[in-house]
């Protein structure tokens, strides 16, 4: 089990490291975004970006998935999967980004309120760009080649990052730059990873492997549309409710949450490969299981950290009229936690191919989501919307583990994780009640209150008896003579790596879960 456990997080670690830091660029130059664009413009930026988003997955229907799935499946011919997956997203994105051109003026009102054909045309190249550079980075997490992935997705955010400063900045283009900054940089290395990858790459369609993979990966399209609308149907109510500028604090919101996202975004590539290659049911469950434990864990202690200093990051990030975005912060943190665990539902539902049972639990969370907004946005601003985005959540993840547990039930640790959400609560409510909201001293009490997590949940029993045992021996310093005992007994390897019984045994031993 900790095998699996441990390939999940190098796999992860890689897709995380690249994300991490990219956003701790990105963070670090909100002091400057921040004061050279107004709420206003940065919400309408925003608003188009998660546009964006969402039209991609419409033309995508669903290809992308069914790639992750057919790479791995017996008798599919990887060469061909990747071969037509990549010509059938390249006409569907050209195709859409044709059709949606001449009608850019209404589109941006309604998207935005206000006429901004400029804006939107922009970010229709940017529809083709951002489905293209999805698919071709997939390529290198189909191999699980994390450090491609890293070096072309680091370059890739260097390059926006400084071609927005210049824009933004430099020529004052507002909304207008922070789109191009990330659009016409990502073009050009859409067009490199097309000339890097053309070995695999065709424009010719086979057809009926295409209609195979379309079967499975179709019914994904209006789940994940209807699930990614959770995080694009809020900021068009917050615009109509309440107007751009407050829908640019809620997503600045979104954006100092990502501290969080950053975790789950690793776990989101790291997770259907690994997920999807362990052939034994049983296996599989078991492991489902302790993902999910572990996972859970890592992300609640950074959630409980965003609730508890979420005033004290926006104040050293952001200029001043942009500082009651911290009230959504912790809510939104949660949020993208509950997604993280959608995600292990949705790819059991990929395991056992009945993906159809993803959109009626899309759907419902929806139509929560919308309903909620409409009723909270007009009175309580972007935390009405942070509540919505948690309960729809809620809603889908309840409705998938319903679905899921009667198609392919796994054991998930109810008490572990009950262990996880209460001292992640506790410590929340403690600092929000009794703790300074403001000054050196709240800071430092609440920061003090946060790194007590993983102490509290030691002292809730949530760890195994053999966790504690290995906590223990890392805790202890090991003799230099026990380790080269340790090496001397360990089994000579047979070409270049050590028997799979013996590493299986000694992880078992050390950390089993």
């Amino acid at each position: 089990m900790s095998g699996y456990l441990r390939r999940l997080a190098t796999t992860g670690a890689a897709y995380t490291a690249a994300s991490v830091l990219s956003k701790l660029i990105a963070v670090a130059l909100l002091p400057l975004y921040t004061r050279y664009l107004a709420p206003a413009d940065y919400g309408a930026a925003e608003v188009l970006f998660a546009a964006v988003v969402a039209a991609s997955i419409v033309i995508r229907l669903g290809v992308i998935e069914a790639v992750l799935r057919f790479y791995y499946k017996a008798g599919e011919d990887p060469a061909r999967v990747v071969a037509t997956s990549f010509a059938a997203l390249f006409w569907l994105a050209t195709a859409a980004a044709l059709i949606a051109l001449p009608f850019a003026e209404p589109i941006s009102e309604a998207l935005l309120d206000q006429p901004a054909a400029d804006l939107v045309r922009i970010s229709i190249g940017g529809l083709w760009v951002l489905t293209l550079h999805e698919y071709l980075l997939t390529l290198f997490r189909l191999e699980e080649r994390a450090r491609p992935f890293f070096l072309v997705t680091i370059a890739i955010v260097l390059v926006a990052i400084a071609l927005t400063v210049v824009l933004v900045v430099g020529e004052g283009e507002g909304a207008r730059g922070l789109l191009l900054g990330s659009y016409a940089s990502g073009a050009a290395f859409v067009l490199g990873l097309i000339v890097i990858h053309r070995r695999l790459l065709s424009l010719r369609l086979d057809r009926p492997l295409l209609r195979r993979m379309m079967r499975f990966g179709l019914p994904t399209m209006p789940a994940e549309l209807s699930l990614y609308m959770l995080n694009f149907v809020d900021r068009i109510i917050i615009v109509r409710a309440a107007g751009l500028a407050e829908a640019g604090l809620y997503s600045l919101a979104v954006k100092f949450a990502q501290a969080v996202n950053v975790l789950v975004r690793g776990f989101q590539l790291a997770w259907p490969p690994l997920a999807y290659s362990i052939r034994d049911d049983d296996e599989a469950r078991r492991a489902y299981a302790a993902v999910v434990t572990w996972f859970v864990a890592g992300c609640a202690f950074v959630v409980t950290g965003m609730w508890l200093l979420s005033r004290w990051i926006v104040r050293a990030l952001a200029a001043p009229e942009f500082f009651d975005s911290y009230e959504a912060i912790g809510l939104i943190a949660t949020g993208v936690t509950l997604y993280a665990v959608y995600m292990v539902l949705l790819v059991v539902l990929g395991r056992t191919g009945r993906t159809e049972f993803n959109l009626p639990a899309a759907i419902a969370a929806l139509i929560a989501n919308v309903a909620l907004n409409l009723i909270l946005v007009p009175p309580l601003g972007i935390v009405g919307a942070g509540i919505a985005l948690v309960a729809s959540y809620l809603v889908v993840v309840a409705v998938m583990y319903g679905f899921t547990q009667r198609l392919f039930a796994v054991p998930y640790e109810w008490g572990r994780l009950a262990r996880i959400v209460l001292v992640s609560a506790a410590l929340v409510g403690f600092g929000e009640l009794l703790l300074p909201s403001d000054g050196l001293g709240g800071l430092i009490a609440r920061a003090a209150l946060w790194l007590t997590y993983p102490i509290v949940l030691l002292l809730s029993g949530f760890f195994t008896v053999s966790e504690r045992r290995y906590l223990a021996r890392l805790r202890r310093p090991r003799p230099l003579l026990t380790d080269l005992r340790r090496l001397r007994d360990r089994p000579a390897e047979v070409d270049g790596q050590v028997p799979e019984a013996y590493e299986a045994g000694l992880m078992d031993e050390d950390f089993r879960v």
